[in-house]
């Protein structure tokens, strides 16, 4: 039976009527297939966090923030190794350094520019505190390319020390320079370059600012200059249309000096406030998420065909759901969970080694929000579950497992199901059911007859197997709509529970089993909502 949740009561609810289809079971290698993507890098489940917000992020060496410390901790106790974060944003370009200033950051809002952080930053030695509060984490750091002239040079320089003191000891990941150059002559708040500027200027003055920052390591952390230690991610590119182009720059010589580790592009399904943006068109809906990264799949064929960007990894450094920091209603459902089941799999199926879901105070797409503010409630969000069990899919051991994924094409554009390979066999297979299903009436307010929730059976050959029967792990919610009382296998994350720290609610079904028939293996899963067959 399935056990649905309603705003923190338990509810028990019937076994969902199934929806009969052509139902012939979809064979599944036993060995990774060729269509499978590469081995994802460990770990794949990363964030990129809001320069701005990295303090409340991670607190301070005398306030630690142990919310966001349990929940990258629950992550990498699921996948094998915790996420890696990317310091950066649009922030990163406007962040000067005072070197005077007792607090880590002073920022000043500005509406006209944006009611979601502040565009006039100072930050101070303290800062850089933030580094030493999350125990086994790696960090990529941003430096400000934004800030042209005396004052911007200045801030990289002073800046550099600092931060690779805080990053010594294998916290640092890799460095980046500048965030979304591709807006600086467009864009607001970083419209910070003339309507000339070339991909060729970009190019030549990261290169200057590149060398400049190793220039001041090989002063004051001279084993991080090192060519093996001294690496980046780059270009960083908001999209693929923007003012500069991808393929240009790598052609102009970005990597001249042979220093880019990742080559790492930013994506986007669509604007917040851009008309036509829904749960069922934009998110929940494969079609729309094989659109959008197939067009990072397209580039980064082009960039290896010409040979730019041999052995580098394709990632993507900042990503989430709808830019300008997500839409209530949308970003923060349940539905923008699955999205993100079905979109970080499919990425990890077409060669897309790793994704870094961009977080922020009072952002309506963030996994958490890491301080109580006058916004927004601390808390643990729907878009969080979704990770998790996209780490689950993705467990092994980082030291030694190759894991690949493979997509496993569904006849309808609000499904999708995914293999996992470890080490050349096949481990887990994921299904996301993204059928839409309300738990409110959105005409009325009232509350849907959870136990006539529909669902969809799916069946996979399996070869060669000889269980008998195979566990099963779900991601479950009362509905699309919902933005608490959601859990992944069984466990809660919320901070009003422990802090973030998983908690089992008894409640909800676990420990749950499917047959394996002459090697079938049939699950039923709900409208809205994600499963994985352990195999």
């Amino acid at each position: 039976m399935f056990v649905s949740l309603l705003l923190g009561a338990a509810i028990a609810a019937a076994v969902p009527t199934t929806i009969e289809r052509d139902n012939s079971a979809i064979a599944v290698s036993e060995e990774v297939p060729q269509a499978a993507g590469a081995a994802v890098l460990s770990p794949f489940v990363s964030f990129s966090i809001e320069f701005s917000s990295f303090p409340d992020f991670a607190g301070n060496l005398s306030r630690p923030n142990k919310f966001s410390k349990n929940l990258l901790d629950n992550l990498g106790d699921l996948q094998g190794v915790k996420p890696h974060l990317r310091v950066g944003g649009n922030t990163q370009d406007l962040a000067l350094y005072d070197p005077s200033l007792k607090t880590s950051i002073n920022g000043t809002v500005v509406p006209a520019v944006s009611s979601d952080y502040p565009s006039i930053i100072f930050i101070g030695p303290s800062y850089f505190e933030s580094y030493a509060t999350l125990p086994g984490v790696k960090f990529s750091h941003g430096f400000n390319m934004g800030k042209n002239g005396t004052v911007g040079m200045n801030t990289l320089l002073a800046t550099v020390p600092l931060a690779c003191k805080a990053l010594k000891g294998g916290k640092l990941a890799y460095w980046e320079i500048g965030n979304e150059p591709d807006l600086f002559k467009t864009t607001t708040p970083n419209r910070v370059r003339p309507a000339n500027w070339t991909e060729q200027d970009y190019v030549t003055e990261w290169l200057v600012k590149e060398r400049a920052v190793r220039h001041e390591l090989k002063k004051s952390c001279p084993e991080m200059a090192t060519d093996a230690e001294y690496k980046y991610i780059a270009p960083s590119f908001a999209g693929l249309t923007n003012s500069l182009d991808a393929v240009k720059t790598w052609r102009d010589g970005i990597n001249t000096d042979h220093t880019i580790a990742l080559n790492s592009m930013h994506n986007y399904m669509g604007g917040a406030d851009v008309p036509g943006v829904t749960l069922r068109h934009t998110l929940m809906n494969h079609t729309s998420t094989k659109h959008s990264v197939d067009q990072h799949v397209n580039l980064s064929r082009t960039l290896n065909s010409e040979g730019l960007t041999k052995d580098i990894p394709y990632i993507l450094g900042e990503t989430n759901s709808l830019y300008h920091q997500g839409k209530p209603g949308l970003s923060n459902s349940f539905g923008a969970a699955l999205w993100g089941v079905d979109f970080n799999l499919y990425c990890a199926s077409q060669s897309i080694r790793r994704t870094h879901m961009h977080q922020g105070t009072d952002y309506r797409y963030a996994s958490w929000q890491p301080v109580q503010t006058n916004k927004t409630t601390i808390g643990t969000k729907a878009p969080y579950y979704g990770n998790a069990m996209v780490a689950a899919m993705l467990s092994g051991d980082h030291e030694s497992d190759k894991i690949r994924v493979v997509n496993l094409p569904l006849p309808e554009e609000t499904e999708a199901a995914y293999a996992a390979y470890v080490n050349g066999r096949l481990a887990r297979i994921a299904v996301v059911n993204m059928r839409q299903f309300n738990y409110t009436d959105e005409d009325t307010g009232s509350v849907s007859d959870l136990s006539a929730r529909l669902g969809t059976k799916y069946s996979f050959q399996i070869p060669h197997t000889s269980a008998k029967t195979i566990s099963v792990q779900r991601l479950m919610a009362n509905g699309s709509d919902a933005i608490t009382g959601i859990t992944w296998d069984g466990w809660s994350y919320n901070y009003e529970l422990k802090s973030g720290a998983p908690v089992r609610q008894h409640n909800v079904t676990v420990g749950e089993s499917v047959a394996v028939k002459e090697g079938v293996v049939e699950i039923e899963v709900p409208y809205s909502s994600g499963a994985i067959l352990n195999i």
